[in-house]
């Protein structure tokens, strides 16, 4: 008898078993989406800006090129100071000590003479943040004729990007509903449920410049810079359940 119930026990269950996972199949089977990216785009004008730049020197000795670069940084920095350039907005961004070599032809027997230090190279980069943008042509042009001879990047940047970001993502949002929108109605379906929401930032990017050294600046004329806009973008990806 016992034995009877024990066998009667597992052939329900095995039945009730059978019966979920056909009926969890036939749900999942029966459950379609729908997914679509939206973009959000804005445009701001910059209202600080970035300057990576830096001086280089060289001479005979390390002390020596490191000496004259010293000086000449700390003149820098100084001036920076002197036009409103807060010490927070002052940001060593690379320091650099290299030999220079002289290769000497290979000899007639086929040996390789080995190289000979000439001097000594040092770099002292530097990243300045101008908070009232109006100045980085005035700056640009300063730090020209204070010794920067080397130049890298200028980002124009904002301050404070919250709002404009938050804009950006709720215009990409109704792009994406818009677009689901026009689909489901097409294809004579409904939008379900938001099964999902992700998000990706662009920033700008750096705007590249020519080398300070390279630069021709006449006495006393800040170098021009144009600023333009900064646009913000934000992408999201949706998906729906479709109500049939």
């Amino acid at each position: 008898m016992l034995q009877k119930a024990s066998h009667l026990f597992i052939t329900i269950f095995v039945i009730l078993f059978v019966f979920i996972a056909q009926k969890s199949f036939a749900d999942e089977k029966q459950t379609s989406i729908i997914s679509l990216t939206g973009t959000g785009n804005i445009s701001i004008a910059p209202d600080m800006a970035a300057i990576s730049f830096g001086v280089v020197k060289e001479a005979k000795t390390a002390r020596a090129a490191l000496d004259e670069n010293n000086k000449a940084m700390a003149s820098i920095l100084k001036a920076m100071e002197d036009n409103g350039i807060d010490k927070k907005d002052l940001q060593t961004s690379g320091f650099n000590i290299q030999p220079k070599y002289f290769y000497p032809k290979r000899k007639s027997n086929g040996e390789q003479p080995a190289p000979e230090i000439t001097g000594y190279r040092v770099a002292n980069n530097i990243t300045i943040r101008i908070r009232e943008i109006e100045k980085a042509g005035e700056i640009l042009d300063l730090s020209v004729t204070l010794g920067i001879n080397s130049g890298g990047n200028i980002q124009f940047t904002n301050s404070d990007t919250t709002a404009v970001l938050k804009e950006a993502r709720i215009k990409a949002v109704e792009d994406a509903l818009e677009k689901a929108q026009t689909l489901a109605q097409a294809a004579g379906v409904e939008l379900g449920n938001i099964i999902s929401i992700s998000e990706n930032t662009s920033r700008p990017r750096p705007v590249g410049i020519a080398q300070a050294r390279s630069l021709s600046v006449q006495e006393d004329a800040a170098v021009p810079i144009a600023s333009g806009e900064n646009n913000y973008s934000v992408t999201v990806q949706m998906s729906w359940e479709i109500s049939q």
